[in-house]
């Protein structure tokens, strides 16, 4: 028998996990060898959390999942419905109706014989909903980072606007954030801007305005595009620009983004303390904003009847 490992949370043992259509235990829940994700991270994925019944920006992501299956020239994309009814069949069966993460996976399907080419692909698209409690990353931590010397992709290598599985990139970079002992790990351009995380968009403050780097090499984030929309209609200023690492570490405020994490304040990058260290008022005002949206926006899981 193998060693018991504990969880982090132990709920998330008895988990049933959705794939094409069929509801497994989580230590059967199994894709085959030929499929395409095992093949060569032949890939879509979204990652999305549940608040209190509902599911926060679930349209937003799910218009993200298909506009990456069509920039991959999928063939046999389940529809929208049925990607919908998965996620709230797993999510019923679960009883997960809040403080849950989702998984949702989309692969070019199995192949008929090993290889790279999608040629081989005859049996369509699989789905795979695997939704874990999970509480919010880095709940209440002042974050330390170091700046990677992995560059993030540009869009002419892998366009970070498909949000592929395809994740080596990062994960080199995260790699050096756990050697180091710190939290992740600040990505460059090929020319030396700060892009985002290994996992995260990046926001600073700067006598008193908010900027972001321009999406060229990273990812776009859905939280990343919230707290831009919260900026707006607040009338808070803000903007999109280059950002060097030194000016991530002369900044007043440093934050993050993401659905895992959504807003959290950064300490230090490379040992350099963020203004004061502590969590800053502006972040705490963004913090309170994003949880705002949270308590009252999302859609509503259906329940079968």
């Amino acid at each position: 028998m193998p060693e018991y490992i504990p969880l982090p949370d132990e709920r998330n043992r008895e988990i049933m996990v959705w794939i094409d259509g069929n509801l497994y235990p989580r230590d059967e829940a199994k894709i085959s060898v030929f499929d395409s994700v095992v093949q060569g991270g032949d890939a879509v994925w979204e990652g999305l959390r549940v608040y209190n019944g509902r599911i926060f920006k679930f349209e937003e992501h799910l218009d993200r999942l298909f506009h990456s299956a069509h920039a991959m020239a999928f063939e046999g994309v389940p529809s929208r419905d049925d990607v919908k009814r998965a996620v709230f069949k797993t999510l019923e069966v679960n009883g997960q109706m809040d403080e849950t993460h989702i998984r949702l996976t989309l692969t070019r399907g199995r192949k008929v014989t090993s290889g790279m080419s999608p040629h081989w692909n005859k049996y369509g698209c699989s789905l795979i909903v695997l939704a874990e409690w999970k509480k919010k990353i880095f709940d209440g931590k002042m974050l330390r980072l170091i700046s990677s010397s992995i560059r993030r992709n540009p869009p002419m290598c892998i366009d970070s606007k498909i949000h592929h599985n395809n994740l080596i990139n990062n994960i080199l970079a995260k790699i050096e954030a756990n050697v180091a002992g710190v939290d992740d790990a600040v990505m460059l351009d090929l020319y030396g801007f700060a892009s985002e995380t290994n996992a995260m968009n990046l926001f600073i403050v700067k006598d008193g305005k908010l900027f972001t780097p321009f999406a060229d090499a990273c990812l776009p984030g859905i939280t990343r595009a919230t707290i831009l929309r919260i900026a707006a209609e607040k009338k808070f200023p803000h903007g999109e620009k280059n950002l060097s690492i030194t000016e991530l570490y002369t900044a007043d405020e440093c934050f993050t983004t993401g659905s895992m994490g959504e807003v959290s304040p950064v300490a230090e990058i490379d040992g350099r303390r963020i203004g004061t260290g502590r969590v800053g008022p502006i972040t705490e005002q963004f913090q309170s904003w994003y949880t705002e949206l949270t308590a009252t926006e999302g859609e509503s899981i259906v329940l079968s009847s």
